[in-house]
């Protein structure tokens, strides 16, 4: 079984910085893309960005310039960091793991999420 775990998150002023990370843990082999996803009360689960193992990024274009995402391959960890917060990046942010191998069936891709984390900014 694989598990995402997430951490940071939290109550920030506009204007400031905050990071997330989330690892993830199981018999895995490779994960090809990691990355993380926001919902805001009343509205669609949307992608915020993601990476995938060769380290090419994606950003939603509300996002580009402020938020930076790594990854760290070896510990299959991935990272949000998050500057010049603006109180439309309220939301709850999810990680996800996508085209994850595990040991015991090689042949099978699969997705995970993680429980999510609550990221408000006060203006």
């Amino acid at each position: 079984q694989v598990q995402l775990v997430e951490s940071g998150g939290g109550l920030v002023q506009a204007g400031g910085s905050l990071s997330l990370s989330c690892a993830a843990s199981g018999s895995i082999s490779s994960i090809n893309t990691m990355g993380w996803y926001r919902q805001a009360p009343g509205k669609r689960r949307e992608l915020v960005a993601d990476i995938t193992s060769g380290g090419s990024t994606n950003y939603a274009d509300s996002v580009k310039g402020r938020f930076t995402i790594s990854r760290d391959n070896a510990k299959n960890t991935v990272y949000l960091q998050m500057n010049s917060l603006k109180p439309e990046d309220t939301a709850v942010y999810y990680c996800n793991a996508d085209g994850v191998v595990v040991v015991t069936a090689p042949r099978l891709r699969f997705a995970y999420w993680g429980q999510g984390t609550q990221v408000t900014v006060s203006s």
